[in-house]
């Protein structure tokens, strides 16, 4: 795993609209039609004190998938942990667990004390990622994706 870097951008925003297309979630109120969605290496290189994204590659260096964070303005000291992505090549290998461990212990290195999680029932295996390394089931701070229906908190 390595921070992203421009050269991952269209690779990462591809996986990213499939992953939301193949479970029904290419719709408006989703991450799908976030504007950085393509350009995930220039947003978090506008504030790399507060964000970081990550990105696997095979063994032919094509990007598997990513993950990241950016602060998260509602709860203090808070960070989202955002657009966790992975290629169907690269998933039930255990890479979600890895990219959630790092980007927490990323959000730490930052100074945050909390991660945030959106995610929606659709997305069964992602609930049950969260649920299992300790994300506690919260009502909903903030509407970014409108349509999100599943909200996560834990302490780092």
């Amino acid at each position: 795993m390595r921070p992203i870097t421009a050269a991952d951008d269209e690779r990462m925003g591809t996986i990213a609209r499939e992953n939301l297309r193949a479970f029904g979630l290419d719709i408006p109120g989703t991450a799908y039609f976030d504007s950085e969605i393509m350009f995930l290496s220039s947003y978090n290189a506008l504030a790399p004190e507060r964000r970081a994204y990550f990105v696997v590659e095979d063994a032919e260096g094509r990007v598997l998938g990513g993950g990241g964070l950016a602060e998260f303005e509602p709860l203090e000291d808070t960070a989202e942990l955002q657009k966790l992505y992975l290629a169907d090549a690269a998933k039930d290998h255990g890479l979600g667990a890895c990219f959630v461990r790092l980007i927490e212990n990323r959000a730490c290195d930052l100074g945050y004390k909390h991660l945030y999680r959106e995610t929606h029932s659709n997305l069964k295996a992602a609930i049950h990622l969260y649920e299992k390394l300790g994300y506690k089931r919260i009502e909903p701070v903030s509407l970014s994706h409108a349509t999100m229906d599943h909200f996560y908190l834990k302490d780092l």
